[in-house]
């Protein structure tokens, strides 16, 4: 078939032009913006990608059927041609759902936070023990050369992003993925440009359990209020949880002088000893979580606890950037409160000089100003944070008077460069923290550091 992606850049999106040109399919696609990991990945591909969202690319002869991203909305061209000329299209979890996961078992990881780390946690233990899995997962995992791909394997583990399929299809994406184990890691409010408040949001969760098997598996964060709300609207599936202490099924434990290294326990004693590089609580739970689905799968905990040892985090995943004159630069996704102050509790429990917040508050929740009052809190693990406020930015004077006094507040990325190489000093360890490019700032000031 000959198929064009409408917002081929998205990080889902991308993934799916990976697996229909795997499948043999000719593609194409339309995106407005354009950056790495996703344009490499498409580069490499061979994808002829439009700039801009025009008709011209869909007017292309012999056209099979478009493939339309969630980003699109009526208005563009590109759009109100589709429907006035009755092309053939669909979205792009409907059509991963029908073309890919029907006849698959199918691992959803879902959340708030942590989808992408998990899901590349639970595609690296399968794959490490041999079974081969698919994948689509909105990050570049350093395990596998591209973020999405289809195997003879009946495992496909697949990121369930809550946000919305398709501007004909409010639906959540994930309720289009046949899901047979699916890993609930945590619910909070986001996407307020979508979703009116949290109890709007719990429906949609809810809405995706309902269409799980007697015969799955759901496994579900015990110490989540609002997850324990969900299954209470109705669950039909075996539920296993796991959590921070024995009230859960399997929890995590920790050493008092070292943050790192974990054990997995459960009522019957210890059942696995991980020791890895890789900081937070949050982390060693989405381990946990994987290592649990990947059970699943017939993976043993001790087998996969033993690949866990060996896991690379994704990129812009605390992706070590680089060091220069002892200042060590991370760059990461965190874009929501709570994951801003698990990442922040996370590095600053294994530094040993300052740790350095330097965040860009880029999706739509962040820029409408639904989260601004959580943003002193989360930041306050930091020695030293420095906040993106640009000029469009609808927040609040008395929540940009709170961040002023507690960190440097700047409207340009030069000038958040020029402030960070005049103030840093020997030991800090600096995260950039951005759900966008952010302007390629943590390589930036690397460059910047080096001369």
């Amino acid at each position: 078939m000959k198929i064009h992606i409408l917002g081929i850049c998205g990080t889902f999106m991308g993934g799916i032009a990976a697996i229909a040109r795997q499948l043999g399919h000719q593609v194409s696609g339309s995106d407005q913006n354009v950056y790495p990991p996703m344009s490499d990945q498409l580069a490499q591909l061979g994808i002829e990608i439009h700039s801009g969202y025009d008709a011209e690319p869909i007017q292309q002869p012999g056209l099979d059927q478009v493939i339309v991203g969630n980003v699109m909305t009526r208005g563009m061209p590109a759009v109100e041609y589709l429907l006035e000329a009755s092309l053939s299209y669909v979205s792009g979890p409907g059509w991963l759902g029908e073309q890919v996961l029907r006849n698959k078992q199918v691992f959803s990881v879902a959340g708030t936070h942590g989808k992408t780390t998990t899901a590349s946690m639970l595609a690296w233990i399968l794959e490490d023990n041999g079974i081969d899995p698919g994948f689509l997962i909105g990050g570049v995992c350093h395990h596998f050369p591209q973020s999405a791909r289809i195997t003879d394997s009946a495992a496909f583990v697949i990121e369930a992003d809550e946000y919305d399929s398709a501007f004909f299809d409010k639906r959540s994406k994930f309720v289009h993925y046949h899901s047979d184990v699916v890993i609930l890691n945590n619910l909070e409010f986001d996407h307020a440009d979508i979703f009116q408040d949290l109890e709007a949001i719990k429906t949609q969760f809810h809405h995706m359990v309902r269409t799980l098997p007697q015969n799955g598996q759901i496994i579900v964060n015990q110490d989540d209020a609002n997850l324990a709300a969900v299954l209470a609207m109705g669950c039909w599936t075996p539920v296993v949880s796991f959590g921070s202490d024995d009230q859960a099924d399997y929890w995590i434990e920790t050493s008092a002088d070292d943050a790192r290294p974990f054990s997995i326990r459960n009522a019957s004693g210890k059942l696995a000893d991980i020791n890895w590089s890789i900081t937070g609580k949050h982390n060693q739970l989405n381990a946990l979580a994987a290592i649990l689905a990947a059970k699943q799968a017939g993976v043993a905990i001790q087998d996969a606890a033993r690949s866990m040892e060996k896991f690379q985090n994704v990129k812009r995943r605390m992706e070590l950037i680089g060091q220069a004159h002892g200042i060590t630069i991370y760059d990461d996704f965190a874009h929501h409160p709570t994951a801003i102050e698990t990442t922040l509790q996370g590095l600053k429990a294994v530094s040993q000089g300052r740790t350095i917040a330097v965040l860009e508050p880029r999706s739509n929740s962040m820029r409408a100003g639904v989260h601004a009052k959580a943003l002193p809190e989360a930041l306050s693990g930091s020695d030293q944070a420095y906040v993106m406020i640009y000029p469009e930015m609808d927040w609040d004077e008395a929540i940009r008077n709170q961040l002023a006094e507690q960190c440097v507040i700047v409207d340009s990325v030069e000038a958040l460069l020029e402030r960070l190489k005049a103030d840093l000093q020997i030991n800090d360890q600096v995260v950039f923290m951005s759900n966008g490019s952010f302007d390629n700032a943590p390589r930036r000031l690397l460059g910047l550091l080096e001369e």
